[in-house]
């Protein structure tokens, strides 16, 4: 399913700045998962240079079989400012998760949730706004010192910022950097990375989040040639 989300984020960069540090005290810590999560949802941007596409995947537990994707359309409006990734990516993101016809039990975001300067990150943002369990699963860190963890699956180290555990360091695949796992909202820390785990079948990224990387990459590229192939037929 394939939608075009128009709503409008037009916000200063001050504003976005104040807009987290507002949101992320609504960001709950503790574990609200069902007892048994049966869906869990990707999320993943990509640009083709005038457009961001947003997309979801969800696939059901334990069997990681894939439910249903969806994607949304909206023009890049917010500058990429670091620290403020989700005013970008944010409106496309929950343009797709709103298309999902089956409410996913929790998410995984391909950001950061509260490893973040002012604990808000993309994680955050979305589950904060869409009210799901959600959880940040980062290739690199944003803020926080790290630990290495030991190079076995399922091996974590703690991310320490200013006094506090923002994250895990957790090793999805031997061999490979870890990833970095925060708190979204509504989910504990040691649940996120029980989720994340769960989620993983050989690759460094927990497969809903690898699955939407995948098809949001393969349509700003496939859009990319297109614009390419007009602009050199004029």
């Amino acid at each position: 399913m394939v939608g075009r989300h128009t709503a409008q984020w037009k916000v200063s960069v001050e504003e976005a700045i104040e807009l987290q540090r507002q949101w992320a005290r609504q960001v709950c810590r503790e574990r609200q998962l069902p007892d048994t999560v049966s869906i869990v949802a990707g999320l993943d941007a990509a640009y083709d240079g005038k457009n961001i596409y947003g997309v979801a995947v969800s696939l059901r537990l334990p069997s990681l079989e894939v439910v249903e994707s969806t994607i949304t359309i909206c023009p890049e409006e917010f500058p990429y400012i670091p620290g403020l990734l989700s005013f970008r990516e944010a409106p496309a993101l929950l343009g797709a998760l709103q298309l999902l016809r089956i409410r996913p039990d929790v998410i995984l975001c391909d950001g950061q949730g509260i490893a973040h300067p002012r604990r808000f990150g993309i994680a955050s943002h979305i589950g904060v706004l869409a009210d799901i369990p959600s959880i940040g699963c980062a290739k690199s860190l944003l803020c926080g010192q790290a630990e290495h963890p030991a190079d076995t699956i399922g091996a974590t180290a703690p991310v320490w910022d200013r006094g506090e555990v923002i994250a895990f360091a957790l090793r999805t695949r031997s061999r490979a950097r870890p990833v970095y796992v925060s708190i979204g909202h509504r989910v504990d820390l040691h649940s996120a990375v029980e989720v994340v785990l769960e989620c993983c079948r050989g690759y460094r990224l927990p497969e809903p989040i690898r699955l939407a990387d995948l098809l949001s990459k393969r349509l700003s590229q496939s859009t990319r040639r297109s614009h390419s192939a007009i602009e050199g037929a004029a």
